[in-house]
């Protein structure tokens, strides 16, 4: 997907059709999975919705977020994308970018607002994800700016037990060092 690839609008009509706009649409969403940030600038100032979701919640940005594009997030936070809306999942741009260790985009987030705790419906979070995925980079900077190491997900499961079900023992360590300095178990009872 490039700035030559535009979706045309019939230039006989003030409005664009069903099929044009789906077109559009559609482009866009495949721009933010493949980080061309120009195509989503220009579609934006021509109106489309900054937290456009497709049918499983994913909002452009957090597609953008998921597949490591910054540019394409900084465009997308520009014109008033939201870093904090779940997808259908209940993740986060934030957890994407947590997931995939991507530390550019989730400063980038975090600076631009994203929530550290926020928590899915099933309770999980951006330091969870870290964790889970054996990402210490992303956890210790996590921790660092105040992430909860306390929170636990439906299930009771807090970060430690996650990275600890995902093999993730490195992660489980520093999370349980962490609880033990403040006084506070780890595990799930």
């Amino acid at each position: 997907m490039s700035a030559d690839h535009e979706p045309q609008t019939n230039p006989q009509s003030a409005e664009a059709t069903d099929a044009e706009v789906l077109d559009i649409m559609q482009s866009a969403f495949e721009a933010a999975r493949n980080g061309d940030a120009d195509f989503l600038k220009t579609w934006l100032e021509k109106g489309l919705p900054p937290n456009l979701q497709n049918t499983r919640g994913d909002t452009l940005l957090m597609l953008a977020a998921y597949h490591s594009h910054t540019e394409a997030v900084r465009t997308l936070l520009d014109r008033g994308g939201d870093p904090d809306i779940l997808n259908d999942q209940g993740q986060t741009p934030l957890m994407g970018a947590a997931f995939r260790g991507d530390q550019a985009t989730a400063e980038l987030l975090v600076e631009r607002g994203a929530g550290l705790d926020v928590a899915a419906p099933g309770g999980r979070t951006a330091l969870m994800m870290a964790a889970m995925f054996g990402r210490m980079d992303m956890l210790n900077w996590l921790l660092e700016l105040g992430a909860d190491p306390s929170v636990r997900d439906a299930g009771g499961a807090s970060a430690a037990d996650a990275a600890r079900v995902m093999g993730a023992a490195e992660t489980a360590a520093r999370l349980d060092a962490v609880m033990a300095a403040s006084g506070e178990d780890a595990t799930s009872d």
